[in-house]
């Protein structure tokens, strides 16, 4: 095989990550450059995939707005976890409610339901595509690296290639209930989405690839992402967050109104304090305004869950053959799940999806 046809085909390698502390993170592109040398540069695009539900990929707009600064992403995220504190009575950790673990399950299972409302909010995503990866960090973020002083193991797929191409793209409309705020896992197996999926991809011979789903143009008020899907977390602590962010804030943040002679003169309300300083950290790392900040604060008590949190219009599932070589699948983790979240009805209990698939070459 002479140079010119020597990388032509995608190349793929799993790392295994070992966090540090239980907010770490961890440039990949630089792990990649070790393992692969030279030929990372080859590829002008790579596919970066996270197999965790509190640990996953910077989108790809955020890093660069935070000029790709680990401490600037590190404040960002840290202000994030402010608004989902651990151990703050989140329904999720109470493990005697979780029918559906078993005894010696409820023993190891960790209390982490703040890291996975931190992923949601951040907008963590398990798939991202990034050009020229050689180039600049690709940061993957660990939210709960370190649980009950062990250090977690992590795992993350990636794909280098030289071109992708669009096969086929299906406009689907996936039936939703008529609460204003719920959410519904796109695999449950009466939706059928799945199995559609996974028959397109055999059909159309991706085997490496990627399928990205998309909420239709004239959807608003949901989004999407990929998570663990468990009742309680979903159905109680989400919804908490999704119904009335603000309240949620004041309820959750331990530390909120603890001395209300110490509030500047200047924050709107003594209500409304810590959410100044959380916001103040965000804007902080975002390179924001003070100006900004206050007109937020203003608006607070109006803020629908699309402002509080970064939830994402589109997600993307990889395609790999990692079972039968030449033979692509949907590549998931053991505990994901894309779901689509919404927080006001849907007009005719439906929501439309644009689902694209796409072949790497």
């Amino acid at each position: 095989m002479n140079s010119a046809t020597a990388y032509t085909a995608p190349l793929e390698a799993t790392l295994e990550i070992k966090p540090a502390t239980r907010l770490d993170i961890i440039d990949v592109s630089r792990r990649l450059a070790e393992l692969w040398g030279e030929v990372a540069a080859r590829f002008p695009r790579a596919l970066f995939v996270s197999y965790h539900t509190t640990a996953g990929y910077v989108d790809p707009k955020l890093s660069t707005r935070l000029d790709h600064d680990p401490d600037r992403i590190r404040a960002f995220f840290s202000a994030v976890q402010r608004l989902f504190p651990p151990n703050a009575g989140y329904r999720h950790d109470e493990l005697h409610l979780r029918e559906e673990l078993s005894a010696e399950q409820r023993g190891r299972e960790p209390r982490n339901a703040d890291s996975h409302l931190s992923y949601i909010g951040a907008g963590l995503t398990s798939c991202v595509t990034v050009d020229h990866p050689s180039r600049q960090p690709v940061w993957f973020v660990d939210l709960d690296g370190v649980c009950e002083g062990e250090k977690r193991q992590r795992r993350t797929t990636v794909v280098g290639y030289h071109r992708e191409e669009p096969v086929t793209t299906r406009q689907i409309a996936v039936p939703v209930s008529q609460y204003a705020v719920d959410s519904l896992s796109l695999k449950d197996p009466r939706l059928g989405l799945f199995d559609e999926l996974r028959e397109e991809v055999a059909r159309q011979g991706i085997v490496k690839g990627r399928i990205d789903v998309a909420l239709g143009p004239e959807e608003r008020n949901a989004g999407l992402t990929v998570i663990e899907y468990e009742t309680l977390l979903m159905k109680h602590d989400l919804a908490e967050v999704l119904a009335n962010p603000l309240h949620y804030m004041l309820e959750k943040g331990k530390h909120m109104l603890q001395d209300p002679r110490a509030i500047p003169s200047k924050t709107i309300n003594y209500a409304k304090y810590d959410a100044v300083q959380v916001l103040n950290e965000l804007m902080d790392a975002l390179g924001m305004r003070e100006s900004l900040v206050e007109r937020v604060v203003n608006r607070l008590l109006a803020v629908p869950a699309s402002r509080f949190l970064r939830m994402k219009r589109a997600i993307s599932l990889p395609v790999f053959d990692h079972d039968v070589a030449g033979r692509g699948t949907i590549i998931e983790g053991e505990y994901q799940s894309p779901i689509l979240v919404q927080w006001k009805r849907a007009q005719g209990a439906t929501r439309q999806l644009q689902v694209t698939f796409v072949r790497f070459a």
